[in-house]
């Protein structure tokens, strides 16, 4: 249940790899620095907040998760709620969900459900990330057009309509530093992946504005100055009013958090051959956002591109995670007062690359165009998470998808009577089955959204037969509508005289339900056949006999 990896790597840890990791975990650090602090202004709190999450969080993700190779720490899928939380009900606030979510997470790992995960819609997820994706972009136009607008409202269409109202304040200069770091950002892969894009822009367009005293706005000049310490651990005073009024937003960030972590492990798992321990992984999470939250910072995560960032710059073990973590703090202690010397617009061109990358257009048109339910939950999940809340959209996605599964279920389960059964694959002739005999066959689950079938199948008898046989071969499941309704039917042919008869149960859940049900025991031993030929012996036994 609890086995972090980094125990695994170091019995046989080696000098090369080390070197690798620490390689990777510097560059990953730096690569980590820029976004943590986009991602926690973009989330309505001061940026060091955000280096406070990638340091603590992703230490801690890194020396107790179930990846070898996974980097925590914030990440743009968690802007969305952390901004509506902290409207709504300040830092404080925002600081409590996140250790509720933190204890939510470490109660997912211990009762297992790191495998329920996956079960979890896949066009709801692209549905949800792309919406976060477009109002991650939403809320950079500001910055990177340098926009002189007070208070954006948080809605998505009024803060459009605000922006087409403040357009003739465009900062030109802003706007061209957006754009530079746009072409930078997608540009500098080509020349080398050694050294992010991100960081060249940075540095860039820092040393322009400072040098040329441009007219833009800072970090330093909004926020003021970057701490260059770690503040003391506070664990935040939880009440039962403060736990009602939280226990919602802190469900999305656990939610949130462990799907995105999970997902980022799986694909670190493809690209190294590895194999990551999911409970464990969401334990560690949770104690990653919970004492985040102690250090007043916001919830992490495992992050997607960090992630491949330290794999492809040959990360193999969790140290590389935790010299990430250590080069995160040695920046904020050395050199973290630069930090607040970076134009807004050069963060807003970072986020809006971030969002792009977060959008998975391709993804978003292949579901899409695939099947209608799909492309229901696609677009409900996106539209909701835009124009309402993440919340619902994940509440409502998932309702969605249930309803539309149950349908497909309800499509696949069928009830045939023996005019209709295909003959071809029978050992006997069916149309010779002997007189007072009916034969009805039940396909696929027989569960509360099927039920009916089996009912209305009954009611086309015009006259009862003595003996009635139910083939249950190809019935997987059965739920209490189920037994309620075979239950239903064996009290109707008692009651008319005729003999109910189950053949082939193959499930074992089937005949376990039946079993607890006593539903076997009322039908009798003698009338539950595991084939259709002992099924027909028995019919022929009852027809010889006398009347009941």
């Amino acid at each position: 249940m609890f086995k972090p990896k980094l125990i695994d790597t170091l019995k046989n840890y080696k000098k090369e790899q080390f070197f690798k990791d620490l390689v990777a975990g510097i560059i990953v650090g730096i690569v980590a620095l820029p976004l943590a602090i986009a991602f926690a202004i973009a989330s309505g709190v001061s940026p060091e907040k955000g280096i406070f999450t990638a340091i603590i969080a992703g230490l801690v993700i890194s020396a107790l998760g179930g990846s070898r190779v996974q980097i925590g720490g914030p990440t743009g899928a968690f802007i969305v709620i952390v901004y509506g939380i902290v409207q709504q009900f300040g830092i404080n606030g925002l600081i409590i969900a996140t250790f509720i979510a933190g204890v939510l997470l470490v109660i997912m790992g211990l009762t297992k459900l790191g495998s329920a995960i996956k079960y979890i819609p896949y066009p709801l997820i692209i549905g949800f990330t792309t919406g976060i994706a477009l109002i991650i972009f939403s809320s950079e136009v500001k910055d990177f057009l340098g926009l002189k607008i007070g208070n954006i409202p948080a809605d998505f269409i009024s803060k459009w309509l605000v922006y087409g109202q403040h357009l003739p304040s465009v900062n030109l200069y802003a706007a061209g530093i957006g754009v530079f770091t746009l072409l930078v950002v997608f540009v500098w892969p080509k020349i080398t992946h050694k050294v992010p894009g991100s960081l060249i822009a940075i540095i860039v367009t820092t040393f322009a504005v400072s040098f040329f005293h441009l007219p833009v706005e800072t970090i330093g000049s909004r926020f003021g100055a970057i701490p260059s310490s770690l503040p003391m651990p506070v664990i935040p005073a939880v009440s039962f009013t403060t736990l009602q009024q939280l226990i919602r937003p802190a469900i999305t960030i656990a939610l949130l958090g462990s799907i995105e972590s999970l997902l980022s492990a799986v694909v670190a798992d493809g690209m190294i051959g590895g194999n990551h321990r999911s409970n464990t992984e969401l334990i560690a999470q949770g104690l990653a956002n919970i004492c985040s939250s102690i250090f007043g910072g916001i919830p992490a995560t495992g992050a997607i591109a960090r992630t491949a960032t330290n794999i492809k710059n040959g990360g193999r073990t969790p140290i590389a995670g935790i010299v990430h973590a250590l080069t995160l703090l040695l920046i904020m202690l050395f050199v973290g007062k630069w930090a607040a010397l970076i134009p807004m617009a050069t963060l807003g061109g970072i986020l809006i690359v971030v969002a792009w990358n977060m959008s998975e257009m391709d993804n978003f048109i292949s579901v899409f165009k695939g099947s209608k339910s799909d492309a229901a939950v696609l677009l409900t999940t996106f539209g909701l998470t835009v124009l309402v809340d993440l919340t619902v959209a994940i509440e409502i996605g998932m309702i969605l998808a249930a309803f539309l599964f149950m349908r497909k279920m309800m499509q696949a389960s069928s009830v045939h009577g023996v005019s209709q059964i295909n003959q071809t694959d029978e050992m006997f002739n069916l149309a010779e089955l002997p007189e007072g005999v009916d034969v009805f066959e039940i396909n696929g689950p027989l569960f509360f959204g099927a039920a009916y079938k089996f009912k209305d199948a009954m009611k086309v008898i015009e006259s009862p037969a003595r003996v009635l046989i139910v083939r249950m071969r190809n019935m997987p499941v059965i739920d209490a509508t189920g037994i309620q309704v075979l239950r239903e039917v064996y009290t109707a042919t008692k009651k008319q005289g005729t003999k109910l008869i189950l053949a082939e149960i193959n499930s074992s859940q089937v005949t376990v339900e039946l079993k607890k049900a006593r539903l076997l025991f009322q039908i009798g031993k003698g009338n539950i056949k595991d084939t259709f030929e002992r099924a027909l012996a028995r019919a022929n036994d009852i027809l010889s006999g006398p009347d009941e």
